[in-house]
């Protein structure tokens, strides 16, 4: 029960920060949430202040403004900051021959997908 604890309070209008890098949104950005949704997984839709919107992002990925201050003061050690320090989940999918990839959404499409559709397309079209 100690993690449910810890997620913000995901509502619409209510102000967030990206705790850790997401898609063209680095960590400690702030925003607002416009959409929740889920039952058991709360996720957002959150318009950041540069200007992108990212959906589906889960509550362990976002703060409250105070939890971030206090993450800044190393006061707060979340899972969400945890999680960022791991960083080899990132070298995975690069191993897997995937590349950078495309954001759609806020979902990374490994590039990998993109070569097989479009080899596809080639394909059905000759």
């Amino acid at each position: 029960m100690a993690r449910a604890d810890r997620r913000p309070k995901l509502r619409p209008g209510a102000e967030v920060v990206a705790a850790v890098d997401l898609p063209e949104v680095p960590a400690g950005t702030p925003g607002r949430v416009v959409i929740v949704n889920g039952l058991t997984w709360l996720r957002a839709w959150v318009r950041f202040a540069n200007g992108v919107s990212v959906g589906s992002v889960g509550g362990d990925k976002l703060a409250t403004p105070a939890e971030w201050e206090r993450r800044l003061a190393g006061g707060d050690d979340t899972p969400a900051a945890a999680g960022a320090a791991a960083g080899p989940a990132d070298d995975a999918g690069a191993s897997d021959g995937g590349g950078e990839g495309v954001a759609v959404n806020g979902v990374v499409v490994p590039a990998k997908l993109i070569e097989r559709t479009r080899a596809a397309r080639a394909r059905l079209s000759a």
